[in-house]
């Protein structure tokens, strides 16, 4: 096999690592937050086992992405394709380990009734979700305007960051007693708001694997 045709098999091999691993932290985070919805402790606790998969997938791509800079010395559009998959999946592990930190949440919470209802942090987390598939069709295709609106979507994921903190500070003053349950919660949106930060992070890489330059999305 010709050495491009070669080093082509081996960027669609990277690719497809990481396409697994966004399946792998987007399964995590529906878990984590059907656990949370059911009080589900078994569920919750499968997702904390499960981290470790992904933590093993972030390694092998950074190991192989190094070892495939090594051998080809790529220049150009090639050497930022490499480059990003190893930003990306960096991102995509942290986005794990913020379902990892919400079903810990959860079993904290235990059986307790929920205080108030979750609807604000089940849609952020609907926000999230979505913006990680967009992220990973925008990464695979180079399409710099699917990019650009995951990037938009953060916008929408923080208003609902700000007003579910408002809530459960209301509720924190009207029933103090159950201030450890509150603090979990708070966890929770700050955890979910983090992981779409993460993605944001994803729809820059693509800018900057597409562009070769740098771009913040957030300003």
């Amino acid at each position: 096999m010709p050495v491009r045709g070669k080093f082509e098999d081996e960027l669609k091999e990277l690719q497809d690592k990481l396409v697994k691993l966004v399946a792998i932290a987007d399964n995590a985070l529906d878990l984590a937050m059907k656990a949370l919805e059911t009080h589900d402790v078994d569920l919750a606790l499968k997702v904390m086992e499960d981290d470790t998969v992904a933590n093993m997938l972030y390694e092998e791509i950074d190991d192989f992405a190094i070892l495939l800079i090594a051998k080809q010395q790529p220049v150009a559009i090639d050497l930022r394709r490499i480059i990003v998959s190893i930003k990306i999946a960096s991102d995509l592990e942290r986005i794990s380990d913020f379902a990892k930190n919400i079903a810990k949440s959860t079993i904290r919470i235990g059986q307790e009734e929920h205080l108030k209802e979750i609807i604000r942090l089940k849609k952020m987390y609907r926000i999230t979700s979505s913006m990680l598939k967009d992220a990973l069709k925008a990464y695979q295709e180079e399409d710099l305007g699917l990019a650009k609106k995951v990037a938009d979507l953060d916008n929408e994921v923080d208003s609902l960051y700000g007003e579910v903190i408002k809530d459960l500070f209301a509720l924190n003053n009207e029933k103090s007693e159950n201030y450890d349950q509150i603090v979990q919660m708070l966890f929770i949106n700050r955890y979910l708001e983090r992981a779409a930060d993460h993605i944001t992070n994803i729809a820059e890489h693509v800018f900057y694997m597409v562009k070769g330059k740098h771009y913040d999305l957030n300003e």
